[in-house]
């Protein structure tokens, strides 16, 4: 015989104000099954957890129903409570009162009626429970890691210092991102390699951490805890364990103007580079394209001044596959091409420029030696103009997202023109600033008051070229009146976008994105680093633009989630999977297609002998996640959902109807 106790929450008077509890208690008392309802006014505080406890002991309860806030909130914590007093904790359900009646009514007779409706329905439902025992996944104790850039060193070196080891890739020649293409940072225009390159060495040099640069993830197949990753390892043409770093053949290297894509093809570098000076690993590799022996099989002049014999010209491609329970992706992010930008005349004037562009320029390893000069001619700028939302914002682009980062940017670029070029004078136009962040507002402040940075609201319309200046036409919504300002050099704020191929490595991880190429985490406040798959996380500006101290946070936060899985050699997951009937299952192959976790295979099902009896379909509980699709597809009704049946489904039904 059921013994169910209910428990009605007042929530302080966020369910108080607008239902009547006390009726709530009494109509609950009355319902077939109830052996005990009582109010509280915090029930997930320590008293009132207590005091369910001790009801469910002193009463025998064999079911509990908590009528109070969201399950996402408290289900997990009420659970706890029933299980210290030894009921299986999936015979606790949660009636949502709060979201669901006081939030969004205001009669209380109609909402203390919605109230009652909503108890009594899962009242019934557990009268129908039945004990369920959590899924137990056993783990493989290896974390992968997406992307080396400040996010994924961070990310995993907090996972190595745990004790786990960690296998970082990163599909360029070193580790390091964006991060290290920066002079300085904001807001506290500290060096961005000086802070930067101690992690990247600590990354290479920790011993629970293997770096497979020029690689990329090909393929990942399993489940959380059990990952199977492809990784593909590109052509070095130089064996890392064999070279040391001398540098004799980039020297001798006679291909010296390929265009640098860390200098953002602002400078040059050779056939066989590295892509800068502190990059870890600190190995150069061969760009196959621009190489004259693997080209036209001339040359050759960096195999011979080699004092170890690293070069290997015929080296090739390699795929390996490797275990993991929990992957990390940290994949970054790239800038909008600016050549969308032809009203700004980028490409067209050698004088206008992107903002990673001036990056290069202001640092003290670009390729001008930290001298901010125009293109054109090599000349100081005596003025320079910096356009804000370039693409970002921009509806008409189709990206009305703010890239977050431009403001404070666009501020120290102003600032460090001014440091270097004292006499010269700054412009910028912005739409409003988005300064959030500690000491931001004051670092912006900074820049128009201290460092005299004229500050124009309103857009760019047109840049041209009048004799040896750029005209950049505009308008000062402030001042009310159109503005043409004369620069010797334009710096576009290009959007932040999702990193080239992020769709691509999304459908290959199987996780969601959004309509831009963002990755999507599961609920943006409450789950912010995790995804639809379970195991796999996301760190740094993969799932949104970010600032450096945003992208470290979620770094850590990303590794302190994975170490959750990885801190035990088993993993107990929600019992709440599809379940197939063997008996009335006809394989028609409806719930493998339509399952969107991969988590549902053919199963061969055969006698004693050996012989093949039918084919059924099987759900893989470690990978179920259950969303019930497979549940509303299936002809033969062979399929239910744990704690979620057909006979739980309509008694709720008929308990509304019947009241």
């Amino acid at each position: 015989m059921a013994r169910i106790g209910v428990f009605v929450c007042h929530c302080g008077e966020n369910i108080a104000r607008t239902v009547d509890v006390k009726k709530v208690v009494d109509a609950a008392a009355q319902l077939p099954g109830v052996a005990v309802a009582s109010d509280y006014r915090y029930m997930c505080s320590e008293p009132g957890q207590r005091m369910i406890a001790d009801t469910i002991r002193e009463n025998r309860l064999t079911g509990l129903v908590v009528a109070a806030c969201s399950p996402q909130m408290h289900e997990k914590t009420f659970r706890r409570a029933a299980a210290s007093a030894g009921l299986n904790p999936y015979l606790v359900e949660m009636a949502n009162i709060r979201e669901h009646c006081s939030w969004v009514h205001e009669n209380r007779d109609e909402a203390t009626a919605k109230a009652i409706d909503i108890v009594s329905m899962m009242v019934a439902k557990v009268r129908q429970d039945e004990p369920l025992s959590s899924v137990k996944v056993p783990v493989t104790c290896r974390a992968l890691v997406i992307g080396g850039g400040i996010s994924g060193i961070e990310a995993a070196l907090s996972i190595a210092d745990s004790g786990v080891e960690v296998v970082l890739v990163e599909k360029e020649p070193s580790i390091g991102g964006h991060m290290a293409q920066l002079g300085e940072t904001f807001p506290t225009l500290d060096c961005s390699q000086c802070i930067l390159t101690p992690k990247m060495v600590e990354a290479a040099q920790h011993p629970n951490i293997r770096l497979m640069t020029y690689a990329e993830v090909e393929k990942l197949d399993g489940f959380v805890g059990n990952f199977k990753a492809t990784i593909r390892r590109k052509a070095r043409y130089v064996d890392a364990d064999l070279c040391t770093g001398c540098g004799a053949c980039l020297e001798k290297c006679p291909v010296k103007k390929v265009p640098s894509a860390f200098d953002e093809n602002l400078g040059p570098r050779t056939a066989i580079y590295r892509p800068f000076p502190q990059a870890v690993p600190n190995k150069p590799v061969i760009d196959a394209a621009a190489c004259l022996k693997l080209t036209k099989d001339a040359c050759g002049i960096c195999s011979k001044v080699c004092p170890t014999g690293a070069i290997k010209y015929d080296d090739a491609a390699s795929v390996i596959t490797e275990d993991f329970g929990a992957v990390i992706v940290a994949t970054g992010y790239d800038v909008l091409a600016a050549a969308e930008f032809g009203e700004y005349g980028y490409g067209k004037y050698a004088d206008v420029v992107t903002s990673l562009q001036f990056e290069r320029m202001e640092s003290a390893s670009g390729p001008t030696g930290g001298k901010i000069i125009r293109p054109s001619d090599g000349a100081e700028p005596r003025s320079i103009v910096f356009i804000q939302c370039c693409g970002s914002r921009d509806e008409a682009r189709g990206r009305p997202y703010c890239s977050k980062i431009c403001c404070m940017y666009t501020a120290k670029h102003a600032m460090l023109y001014k440091h270097k070029v004292h006499d010269g004078q700054a412009y910028v136009f912005y739409i409003d600033v988005r300064a959030g962040g500690k000491n931001y507002e004051e670092f912006v402040r900074r820049a128009v008051e201290k460092d005299s940075a004229l500050y124009l609201r309103g857009r760019v319309s047109h840049v041209y070229r009048e004799g040896g200046k750029l005209v950049v036409k505009g308008v000062d919504t402030l001042a009310g009146e159109a503005v043409e300002v004369k620069a010797d050099l334009v710096v576009l704020a290009t959007a932040v976008t999702p990193r080239a191929g992020a769709v691509a490595l999304a459908q290959t991880l199987g996780i969601s994105y959004d309509t831009y190429g963002f990755y999507s985490e599961v609920h943006p406040k409450l789950r912010p680093v995790e995804t639809s798959k379970a195991g796999v996380y996301l760190a740094g500006a993969c799932s949104a633009p970010r600032d450096i101290p945003d992208a470290v946070a979620s770094g850590a936060a990303a590794a302190a989630k994975a170490l959750s899985i990885l801190s035990a050699e088993t993993l107990e997951r929600e019992p709440t999977v599809a379940r197939v009937n063997d008996a009335t299952c006809v394989h028609c192959g409806n719930c493998i297609a339509a399952c969107p976790y991969d988590a549902i295979e053919d199963f061969e099902v055969r006698d004693r002998a050996g012989n093949l009896i039918k084919v059924i379909a099987r759900v893989n509980e470690s990978v179920c996640q259950g969303c019930g699709v497979c549940v509303a597809l299936c002809r033969s009704k062979s399929i239910d959902l744990a704690g979620f049946n057909d006979r739980q489904i309509y008694s709720q039904i008929d308990a509304l109807s019947a009241w």
